[in-house]
């Protein structure tokens, strides 16, 4: 008897692209013939939700009442896991969770078991926004998977913020943030980063624009294939 089939929940809107990223990458990776082989996913694509590293870092409007609300609309339609495409939000995922017995499938988590399967034998470079990197996000799940990793410096996480507000936010092309975002790749790779983790959901937006050749693991994609797994269905080879 085949069990039945769970359903996905998004909590998106931080940013929309990213959310359409997701979405797409979900769709992409499922194993599937036909229309009827797809996962049921519910999206909230709420934009109004405050930034997330201006809350953490800067004291900005907290971004809790607006995803709750957007948590509420998933559960009523009755979403067996939620997931969000922003890594800076993983901040809040812990109080989220407290909120509802529908469980968060962590991106973080995800990707570090992704990073540890992958390349056992390198060094990651953690490219994220400032708020993921001050709050410890990604240091706590790769030091829990084992991973070994490098974190840019004060300047090259000004470069990363300017690639993904400026650029990728803004609606902006490579020719804005090309050159920020090689630099970071080319310094943390001289420090020993021997693979990369586009680890804000913008940045395999910016990646994939812009050609990057260097080793990377996405997030997003690493979050669309557990979503796929925990629903019952298989991941396309």
């Amino acid at each position: 008897m085949n069990m039945p089939k769970k359903s996905i929940g998004i909590l998106g809107g931080m940013g929309p692209l990213a959310t359409a990223d997701l979405f797409r990458k979900i769709v992409t990776l499922t194993d599937a013939a036909r229309d009827n082989d797809h996962i049921r996913i519910y999206i909230d694509d709420n934009a109004t939700i405050p930034d997330r590293t201006a809350a953490i870092l800067e004291g900005g409007p907290s971004p809790l009442p607006a995803m709750t609300d957007s948590l509420r609309k998933l559960e009523s339609c009755g979403a067996d896991c939620l997931v969000m495409p922003c890594n800076t939000a993983h901040y809040f995922l812990p109080q989220l969770q407290s909120l509802t017995k529908v469980p968060f499938l962590s991106m973080l988590q995800a990707t570090a078991a992704a990073c540890r399967d992958q390349f056992p034998d390198a060094v990651a470079g953690v490219l994220a926004t400032r708020g993921t990197l001050k709050s410890g996000l990604y240091q706590q799940a790769l030091t829990d998977a084992g991973v070994p990793f490098l974190i840019p410096e004060e300047e090259e996480q000004d470069a990363l913020m300017r690639v993904i507000y400026d650029g990728v936010k803004a609606g902006k092309g490579p020719e804005v943030y090309g050159a920020d975002m090689n630099a970071v790749v080319e310094a943390l790779g001289r420090r020993g980063a021997g693979y990369f983790i586009l680890g804000c959901t913008e940045l395999p937006l910016a990646a994939e624009q812009m050609g990057l050749i260097a080793p990377t693991v996405d997030p997003t994609e690493e979050l669309a294939k557990a979503s796929i797994r925990f629903c019952g269905y298989r991941v396309r080879e």
